[in-house]
């Protein structure tokens, strides 16, 4: 465990080689492959506008693997049931200990199972709101209000929640925004310009947040 320990914070301190993002494969049936262009276009658009080095195609990974510890940032979205097993709970936890970050975005349908498996993974803490004034809504855009809201489901208050590590914010949950339709194709959802475009920059914040710190 040390020397995958030790890969982490080597593959995570710098983009001056490049980096690579993924999407996180899980059981449970639901469809972790939905918005098959989310992070390719989120990718695209970081790589031109605030300078990262990212791999445009991103990986898939599953959460029990060891491959797991190559990416800083995984991205896991889907509209039904998911379920981590034991094994995943522990390398999950591992990771995210050691430097990692996740981002689950309810991409509808999947709220009351995300909140169940995060609760598995940190069983002694709940999520909490994120506030306003933290860096991920503040640089190198700015979000002055919070999480935007992008695509309607249940007319609720778009949030992004948190599970904290030393003060490092490791888990990111953005419930009832739905970002990931944001940066799908513009054909997909037909959102106009203007909300794509926010759906980016948030997305930007939250790369130059896990790069940076």
């Amino acid at each position: 465990m040390k020397k995958i320990i030790l890969l982490v914070f080597l593959g995570f301190s710098t983009l001056s080689n490049g980096q690579e993002i993924a999407l996180l494969k899980y059981n449970g049936g639901g469809d972790w492959y939905a918005n098959p262009t989310s992070l390719p276009n989120l990718i695209k658009f970081c790589n031109k506008s605030i300078q990262t080095k990212i791999n445009p195609k991103p990986g898939t990974v599953e959460p029990g693997s060891s491959e797991l510890f190559s990416y800083p940032y995984v991205h896991a979205t889907g509209h039904g049931n998911i379920v981590f097993s034991d094994a995943e709970i522990m390398n999950l936890r591992n990771y995210l200990n050691s430097g990692g970050f996740i981002h689950f975005d309810d991409n509808y349908g999947m709220d009351v199972y995300v909140r169940r498996e995060i609760k598995k993974l940190f069983p002694n803490q709940n999520l909490v709101e994120i506030p306003q004034n933290h860096p991920i809504f503040q640089k190198p855009y700015s979000f002055p209000n919070g999480i935007p809201k992008i695509h309607e489901h249940e007319n609720e208050k778009p949030q992004a929640l948190g599970i904290f590590i030393n003060n490092r914010l490791v888990l990111l949950y953005t419930f009832e925004t739905d970002l990931g339709d944001g940066w799908e194709d513009e054909e997909v959802h037909n959102n106009p310009p203007n909300v794509r475009e926010t759906a980016l920059k948030m997305g930007a914040n939250i790369l130059y947040y896990i790069f940076n710190n």
